[in-house]
């Protein structure tokens, strides 16, 4: 879930740190696999594995006579859309022309057509590309300048390969009033959940924390006019969505939620997904300094568009209680594990604000 909107009412891009909210559908027989890579020039299928990071959709490493690849299997309502899946190929294909990391599908055989529908499903194979992801912690701080210069060199790209957008009116940012009563809303629930364990526990601390935290920073909810320029993005840009081999980015993976938002926050949202302490949710500023000015270098962002999107981001995520609506409005346990480092970057936030504005605009 996520809590800005256009003035026209569209509902901003979605990222890991606000998803749509969805259960995924059972895993795709052996059979049903072959069938589909039956549409492809890759010969008959012989192991098919799931690759089991992410929340949405489901993906499988397959090896079949030609090779290994990755199949994904688009079974999200919010990403399961032909013509959509077909624009974001695209781009991906026009990206990978340009010589960026990103690893177009494959064409199905007697078409050129990416998708291949069965059963009531979408599916797309994709060449399987070797690496491993990284914490943003784990890099050095000349990795963290090439990782915020490549973040921006794909939002150039996505600007030269994507449809021309026209900016919108403004966008209307979270009521804190709303939040105050979803927070009471979840603490209740939290308190009755059943069986009631240490997270629980936790929920009705950092609830009674946020309420506080809601109340004293209301004054400060962004104005319509207040975001950074709108573009085109990735949507989804964080460590699990960045394949290394060696000390460079050999892919930058899942393009579902390629789309128009104000650009400079998908750099401040990656930023706290990918430099954060996974336990305490702390950001290593050092790191993101060098990221965001390596970013800011390409031309995608100004230090201003930067200052207006740690705000907004800010304000997101003050107002933003998508995880514990998974687990208590839909008893969806799969984003339990995130809360606590999620909650704990919140309230370190409220208290070096300053500091984090600096580090990303100065």
């Amino acid at each position: 879930m996520t809590f800005s909107q256009t003035l026209a009412g569209a509902p901003a891009r979605p990222d890991l740190a606000a998803p749509p909210i969805g259960t995924l559908s059972p895993p795709v027989p052996h059979a049903a696999l072959a069938e589909v890579l039956d549409r492809y020039r890759v010969g008959r299928l012989r192991t098919a594995e799931p690759v089991a990071e992410g929340l949405l959709n489901r993906g499988y490493r397959v090896t079949t006579e030609a090779g290994t690849y990755f199949l994904k299997c688009y079974v999200d309502a919010a990403t399961a859309n032909r013509p959509k899946i077909v624009a974001h190929h695209r781009a991906m294909a026009a990206l990978d022309a340009l010589g960026l990391p990103v690893a177009p599908p494959l064409a199905c055989a007697g078409h050129s057509g990416t998708v291949a529908g069965y059963g009531g499903r979408l599916f797309a194979l994709f060449p399987w590309t070797d690496g491993r992801h990284r914490h943003g912690t784990e890099l050095s701080l000349p990795q963290c300048d090439v990782l915020g210069a490549l973040l921006g060199r794909l939002h150039g790209a996505l600007d030269d390969v994507c449809a021309p957008l026209d900016q919108p009116a403004g966008y209307r940012s979270a009521d804190p009033l709303d939040s105050a009563e979803l927070a009471r809303e979840l603490r209740h629930r939290a308190g009755r959940h059943r069986p009631y364990d240490d997270l629980d526990a936790l929920v009705e601390q950092r609830l009674a924390e946020r309420l506080e935290l809601l109340a004293e920073h209301a004054h400060r909810r962004p104005g319509p006019q207040a975001a950074p320029p709108t573009g085109w993005t990735h949507g989804d840009f964080h460590g699990l969505n960045l394949l290394y081999r060696a000390d460079a980015v050999a892919a930058v993976l899942d393009w579902d939620k390629l789309g128009p938002q104000p650009r400079a926050e998908e750099a401040v949202r990656a930023a706290t997904l990918l430099f954060n302490d996974r336990t305490t949710g702390t950001l290593d500023l050092v790191r993101v300094r060098h990221y965001s000015q390596a970013y800011r270098a390409t031309g995608a962002a100004t230090a201003e568009h930067l200052a207006a999107a740690v705000h907004r981001v800010w304000w997101e995520r003050l107002n933003d209680f998508w995880m514990l609506q998974w687990r208590y409005q839909r008893a969806d346990h799969r984003a339990d594990p995130l809360y606590p480092a999620s909650a704990g970057q919140l309230a370190w936030w409220c208290q070096e604000y300053e500091q984090v504005l600096d580090a990303f605009a100065n």
